[in-house]
């Protein structure tokens, strides 16, 4: 009998990570807890793939035990060429409902033990002390403090299936799902699929007054026993004792469930572009840098970026997650308005799958024929009213044009210059469940010297022409040091 491990791994897809970290007043970064995030990217019969990303929290048991059995629950024999829509939507929930259940099966011992145990201790009193405790008292906390490790901890997940070459997402939480398509007059259309289930998602909000929550008192508080998804797997401490919370006490049956919303609208037939699902990690880092407003663009233009330099798919992920890393901490250590929120950041998780979308076929530096496109990404936050935008310099291969740019809505001032014959037009298109929105690139590059498309040769001294004139500086500098001390070798070019 097929088991997962025989599965083969789609060689289609990319996957980044990066652990979470916590900088110091230094800027120095260090991991506070193990890497909690999961993934699958699996490649099936009748041409069948499943990927999935999985945002664990208070361990990693939860995000590993859906990655393993969600797999098994779907790609040994339960789909088929045949099936319709509504038999894939019924089978990925049914999924989703067997591993939530089989995970709360894997902990009954647990549970049952932590009951027992339970019954051996001397009824609470606040005046004493653990050392007061007797020896056996002490054991029997000590043991009940393992098992709470054990049971504590849940995910959420964002899954998308491949089949008929049509795309289906499966999410339940605040991952993210981007589908961007490439099409033949060279626009980039982003559609973000599926809509996170959060504390300020509405059509969740009502759902949970339906239940008798009070959704006003969720939405301040932002957090439900310290998530903000209104959707997860596992968690049995919210899951089993919701009576117990006070936001959810109300419920009269449970509020926090398990069950995906699915959007199977999308045919991927004649596309051209790639899927990014995104663990909220990575998404809250990048938001948290630059702002909510343009983060599907802003991620969309960096994979865009990689794919163009790069000719290993492999890398691609990797090398986005790890521009998101680097944009994280630079904020921070900059000092700006948003580096208040940049002082810290949860694993990240980045899936790429490729969808008939072109790799270099090598990458190419400026100096080798590549052009450099800006690509404006404008950020802001509530506490300022300035408007300010962040240029991210891609390196593009001359023959081919990216597409990418901003919201007509942003925060750009109005006037911004557009690209001129230097640097080829370019329109991104964000479409999300709410807005769908036309944008256009700025800045022409001009702060860099124009080069021919050969690479820019060696003098004498083996060294090539400078994109900077500093010959300004030096003779600043000559004049405030001519008192006849110099620093050795002298400034400027030798």
């Amino acid at each position: 009998m097929e088991s997962r491990d025989d599965l083969p791994l789609c060689q289609m897809c990319s996957v980044g990570t990066a652990p979470n970290c916590v900088y110091g007043p230094d800027g120095k970064g260090t991991q506070s807890h193990p890497n909690e995030d999961g993934h699958l990217r699996f490649r099936y019969e009748d041409g069948c793939f499943l990927y999935g990303v999985f945002n664990g929290y208070d361990g990693s048991r939860v995000a590993n035990f859906v990655s393993q059995c969600l797999t098994a629950e779907l790609l040994l024999g339960q789909l088929n060429s045949n099936h319709t829509d509504s038999d894939v939507c019924r089978i990925l929930t049914q999924a989703f409902d067997v591993v939530e259940k089989s995970y709360f099966e894997t902990i009954d011992n647990a549970l049952a033990q932590k009951a027992h145990l339970s019954t051996f201790l001397p009824p609470h009193n606040e005046n004493v002390s653990f050392h007061q405790l007797s020896p056996s008292s002490q054991k029997v906390h000590e043991r009940l403090k393992e098992l709470e490790q054990e049971l504590t901890g849940g995910a959420t997940a964002v899954v998308a299936l491949i089949l008929n070459n049509k795309l289906y997402i499966a999410n339940v939480g605040t991952n993210r799902a981007l589908l961007c398509k490439s099409s033949s007059d060279g626009q980039n259309q982003v559609l973000q699929i599926c809509r996170p289930h959060s504390t300020d998602n509405e059509d969740e909000l009502q759902r949970l007054a339906a239940l008798g929550v009070d959704s006003a008192r969720v939405k301040q508080a932002g957090q439900i026993a310290g998530q903000s998804s209104t959707r997860r797997l596992g968690d049995y401490r919210v899951k089993c004792n919701y009576s117990e919370i006070d936001l959810l006490s109300a419920a009269k049956t449970m509020p926090i469930i398990a069950e995906p919303e699915i959007d199977s609208s999308q045919s991927l037939d004649n596309v051209r572009g790639f899927l990014l699902l995104m663990s909220e990690g990575l998404i809250n880092a990048l938001e948290s840098a630059h702002g909510p407003e343009q983060a599907n663009q802003e991620i969309v233009a960096m994979v865009a970026a990689e794919l163009a330099q790069q000719n290993s798919l492999e890398a691609v992920a990797q090398s986005v997650v790890e521009r998101v890393k680097r944009l994280h901490h630079d904020v921070y250590v900059s000092g700006r308005q948003r580096a208040a929120y940049c002082s810290r950041h949860e694993d990240m998780t980045l899936l790429i799958r490729n969808i008939n979308y072109p790799l270099a076929d090598g990458a190419l530096t400026p100096t080798q024929g590549g052009r450099i496109y800006p690509v404006s990404v404008p950020y802001s936050n509530s506490q300022s009213t300035s408007k300010t935008s962040v240029t991210l310099s891609l390196v593009m291969p001359s023959q081919n044009v990216l597409t990418n740019g901003t919201n007509t809505a942003s925060t750009l001032e109005e006037g911004t210059p557009t690209p001129g014959s230097q640097s080829p037009t370019a329109t991104l298109q964000s479409t999300n469940t709410q807005t769908q929105s036309s944008s256009s690139s700025s800045g022409d590059g001009s702060l860099f010297r124009q080069r021919g498309s050969q690479a820019a040769q060696p003098d004498e001294t083996g060294r090539v022409p400078p994109y900077v004139d500093f010959s300004q500086f030096y003779r600043l500098w000559g004049g405030d040091h001519s008192d006849g001390q110099s620093t050795q070798g002298g400034l400027g070019p030798q």
